[in-house]
């Protein structure tokens, strides 16, 4: 987490005194033949002088165009009976029971929430947070010239976090969206929104990164970071431009105390609106589908597939029957291109495929053994994910070989129900291990499922013992299976 320091904003401070220095103090010099008094200006300077005066004058253009399309949002959970464990956790069961003590355990217990929205379309649709309405059984918009609205929910997208809800109404003030594509680091921007339940409240920052991802935050992250003050209650409002135009939904701060220190992150314009028009006319967001599960690249395992960068997407799994699979795609394979775009990194593999309309044919590039393969593949569509039920354990066997310290298991039908690993996943699960082997050290955790042991694939537990067994004791390459999909790990001894 980065430290906010008081004296970056004593820093700007400065600049804009220097600003207003250099337009209003005049220099008394002496020409070369000796005459003084002439007043000396620095040349060209009058161009910038009008657009620091523009800058810096005030927001309250944007801020009045903008402030009557920010909305406040009221939500209420009410609980029937104690939630599902398995889907909201332990603090669901907290507040469930909290609840109930609060009321005397006469009346239905209930949770009430505060966030923002951002009017978008005359006729009274609103983007705003999937985390703000999730569970929520009314909602409640308050405009900024106090008229109040139930709303319902049009459509909800857990991977961006964004959600679309609409309002009886018509003629209402609206937000155009920017595109969010040309946002550039060093853009003044606006936080509109209403923190802490106190009112509609406006800070000001910049932007400070775009392109911000893997923050485990959401599944598909691509935030605008800025320093903009966004606090509680700021979420679903909107991050504008100093025109008035919308380049983020405020979605989260990273922060240690709850309050704002200056890392806060937005939801693109662009990513949004795509979002939305997806939730108004199908219910759901239409995304592509490869079937494949990847990783990072490091170093490490560059080298061990023979690669001369660590750039690309790690094919650490293949969907049986799958796009990927159907096309030729297989386990250790490196996506260099897709769609004719070089592939960086998994997470902007997953933004290409997602953008991507199913039953298209993509080209992709990848690389296999250390050279170029051209494929073809016909996307699918995303399909949404099914809750398993949950079962006990029971241990089976414990490996002394080169896995030393680490208990494996049967991937029995109980097992997969228990740990809710997909039918397409084979292998041996990880029961125990010890804390500082290398395995452990490696990044080996109980409940991944092993499914090859140096590329040898594995069946069940009696085969991954034996390769284990067979393998160089001081370095192996598995492929294991985790709650966040495939991926490879090299232990090294």
């Amino acid at each position: 987490m980065q430290i906010y320091r008081p004296q970056s904003v004593l820093t700007f401070g400065v600049v804009v005194l220097m600003a207003t220095l250099v337009r209003g103090v005049q220099l008394d010099s002496t020409t070369e033949s000796g005459r003084s008094g002439e007043t000396l200006k620095p040349p060209g300077n009058e161009a910038q002088e009008q657009r620091l005066d523009k800058v810096f004058e005030s927001f309250a253009p944007a801020v009045e165009k903008v402030s009557p399309a920010v909305v406040r949002i009221v939500t209420t959970l009410r609980f029937d009976s104690p939630p599902d464990l398995a889907n909201g956790g332990q603090d669901a069961l907290r507040r469930y029971l909290f609840g109930r003590m609060a009321q005397g355990g006469s009346r239905q217990p209930m949770e009430r929430g505060l966030g923002s929205g951002v009017i978008v379309t005359e006729d009274g649709y609103i983007l705003t947070n999937g985390h703000l309405v999730t569970g929520a059984n009314e909602l409640e918009v308050t405009l900024q010239d106090e008229r109040q609205f139930n709303a319902k929910v049009i459509g909800l997208d857990h991977e961006s976090d964004i959600a679309v809800i609409k309002i009886d109404a018509h003629n209402l003030p609206t937000v155009p969206l920017a595109d969010s594509r040309k946002v550039q680091v060093g853009d003044l921007v606006l936080a509109i929104g209403h923190p802490f339940g106190v009112g509609q409240t406006v800070t000001h920052g910049i932007v400070s990164a775009t392109d911000r991802g893997g923050m485990g935050i959401e599944d598909f992250e691509s935030f605008i970071q800025t320093d903009a003050p966004i606090n509680p209650g700021n979420s679903g409002g909107a991050l504008v431009d100093v025109t008035g135009h919308l380049i983020g939904i405020n979605t989260a701060i990273l922060s240690r105390s709850g309050g704002s220190l200056g890392i806060g992150f937005a939801v693109p314009s662009e990513l949004a609106g795509r979002v939305m028009r997806d939730l108004v006319k199908y219910g759901y967001v239409v995304r592509g589908y490869l079937g494949v599960e990847t990783q990072d690249l490091t170093p490490e395992l560059a080298k061990e597939f023979s690669l001369k960068r660590a750039t690309g997407a790690l094919v650490a799994g293949v969907v049986p029957k799958g796009p990927a699979e159907m096309a030729g795609l297989k386990a250790g394979d490196v996506i260099t291109r897709f769609g004719g775009e070089e592939v960086r990194d998994p997470r902007q593999l997953r933004f290409s495929v997602a953008e991507a309309k199913p039953c298209q044919t993509v080209p992709v590039e990848v690389l296999r053994n250390g050279s170029a393969k051209p494929l073809r593949v016909i996307l699918g569509e995303a399909p949404s994910n099914e809750p398993l039920l949950k079962a006990d354990l029971s241990p089976d066997q414990q490996d002394p070989g080169a896995l030393q310290g680490v208990t494996i298991i049967e991937l029995s039908s109980q097992v997969r129900r228990h740990l809710q690993i997909p039918r397409h996943v084979q292998g041996a699960v990880v029961l125990d291990l010890r804390a500082y082997s290398a395995a452990a050290q490696a990044g080996l955790r109980p409940g991944d499922v092993i499914q090859s042991v140096n590329r040898h694939e594995v069946g069940n537990a009696e085969e991954a013992s034996q390769l284990a067994h067979d393998a160089d004791k001081k370095r192996m390459l598995l492929r294991v299976w985790s709650s966040s999909g495939s991926h490879f790990i090299l232990i090294e001894g």
